[in-house]
């Protein structure tokens, strides 16, 4: 694929991300919300989204769908930013001006994979 170099970055990232969910599963495990059930299995499950959206942006017949799932993984994952902002426990140690900025970031995240999509 012709692609910009910066997609590829973008596909690196999720890639890396996603790796990590298996590298250091318990850091992911502090930040998952409680309310959910099954916490382990959605780090391994989250890490694995990441892997497979991240690879499918190399290929054009699965970049757009690619780019919908990325956008829809950060929307899902905007839940696990907003717990962490709910208290002391949940925040995992992170400064607090740091979980606030991870918002926007999310957002932007999702703007820059949106700027990829071929109609």
């Amino acid at each position: 694929m012709n692609a910009p170099w910066h997609l590829y970055l973008m596909a690196g990232m999720y890639i890396f991300a996603g790796l990590l969910h298996f590298v250091f599963p318990r850091a992911y495990l502090r930040i998952m919300p409680k309310y959910l059930p099954y916490p382990k299995k959605l780090v391994y499950w989250s890490g694995v989204a990441e892997v497979v959206l991240g690879s499918a942006l190399f290929w054009p017949k699965t970049k757009n769908p690619a780019i919908y799932g990325i956008i829809l993984m950060l929307a899902v994952f905007l839940s696990v930013h907003f717990y962490m902002l709910s208290g002391k426990e949940a925040s995992a140690g992170v400064p607090k001006w740091i979980l606030w900025l991870r918002v926007p970031l999310q957002f932007g995240l999702m703007y820059w994979a949106y700027g990829y999509l071929q109609f």
